[in-house]
């Protein structure tokens, strides 16, 4: 049984998406040899609905018009971690390019969707986040993979391989071991990476060596 929650308050929108729906998952069953997927959409025009809905419903896919309901960032980010199972798919026509990154490096239950997106962009999207893969409209590939000019920013070889390795999660100790260094020199490097990209911690260095294009950002997004 698949599971998804609807939230948008335009009537339109929701008969919309749920007739591409059906006829995603009518296209997954004939591509594939497997029964007929059983699947229910619950529909809510309410933030305050959401919490209820998904203490009902923890392993989920969830739908939703993020600027055109109160719900911030920060709430998104709390609900993923709270029901780690749900996955959203974010469906609007204005997001921004900081947002978009917030969320899709935040976390791989987080995908994109714009809305002026065409049939085969929305069709492709639900049949990656059935399959539970993240899935990133081509425009905001697009966004994302713009970079904003290096010049100011000037690492040593080394300190890139690090921050490389930052991205990918790896501990200090990781680094060391791999790079046949004391964890000492490694905090070394770390602290001159904060310095010279002027912020505070891991996370910060990371979103700018990626808008700065010294990290690939598709490595770091698949």
């Amino acid at each position: 049984m698949i599971k998804i929650i609807l939230l948008d308050k335009q009537d339109i929108t929701r008969e919309g998406i749920k007739y591409i729906i059906q006829n995603t998952i009518s296209s997954i069953i004939k591509q594939t040899i497997m029964p007929e997927i059983q699947f229910d959409i619950e529909e809510i025009s309410e933030e305050k609905q959401l919490s209820h809905s998904l203490q009902n419903n923890p392993e989920t896919i969830l739908i939703l018009d993020f600027t055109l309901i109160n719900i911030t960032a920060e709430n998104l980010i709390v609900l993923q971690q709270r029901f780690p199972k749900v996955r959203f798919i974010l469906f609007s026509d204005n997001l921004s390019k900081d947002f978009i990154r917030r969320m899709l490096f935040t976390s791989k239950a987080f995908s994109i969707l714009l809305k002026d997106a065409n049939i085969e962009e929305i069709t492709e999207c639900i049949r990656q986040v059935i399959y539970e893969r993240q899935y990133a409209a081509p425009k905001v590939i697009s966004w994302i993979e713009q970079k904003e000019t290096k010049e100011h920013i000037s690492l040593t070889a080394t300190e890139r391989e690090i921050l490389k390795a930052m991205s990918l999660g790896k501990t200090t100790k990781e680094i060391a071991s791999e790079r046949f260094s004391s964890v000492h020199t490694i905090m070394t490097h770390r602290k001159n990476i904060f310095r010279k990209l002027d912020v505070n911690n891991a996370q910060e260095a990371i979103r700018c060596a990626l808008r700065a294009g010294i990290i690939d950002v598709m490595e770091y997004y698949i």
